[in-house]
């Protein structure tokens, strides 16, 4: 099933100069890039995105991670891409990551692990939404 997708290149992975390597690696994985801009979050957008962890002990220093630095979100579509992208990033933690997944590969903790990306196709519909208008998405 042909599905959206959202995927982040967060600030460390930007500011490592990883952007082109990471879509390489989801066009080469046979995903089409949608939509894609940069983009640097302010405080409230990002307080606002990331609404579901409010609360939780890493969500302040997530906050400021995010505002950090410039970030790239991304529209990705193809069959089964969530769970394809996911597969693709690799687990939150670098360390325990599969060799050759992005977070193994580029990522350095748990919070600086150089990408997000949805957990579920709903997800998807509200993080697209979040960042891009019909108007923008190919």
């Amino acid at each position: 099933m042909v599905e959206r997708t959202l995927l982040i290149i967060k600030p460390d992975a930007v500011k490592k100069n990883l952007i082109g390597e990471i879509l390489r690696r989801v066009e080469e994985k046979g995903y089409r890039i949608a939509a894609l801009k940069m983009i640097r979050f302010a405080k409230e957008e990002a307080e606002a995105f990331y609404a579901v962890h409010h609360g939780k002990a890493f969500y302040d220093p997530l906050i400021v991670f995010m505002t950090s630095g410039p970030c790239v979100p991304v529209i990705v579509t193809g069959e089964n891409v969530v769970a394809g992208i996911r597969e693709l990033i690799g687990a939150t933690d670098p360390a325990k990551a599969e060799e050759g997944t992005i977070r193994k590969d580029f990522a350095e903790t748990v919070r600086y692990n150089a990408v997000h990306a949805s957990d579920s196709p709903e997800n998807a519909a509200i993080e697209t939404a979040f960042f891009f208008s019909h108007l923008e998405v190919y």
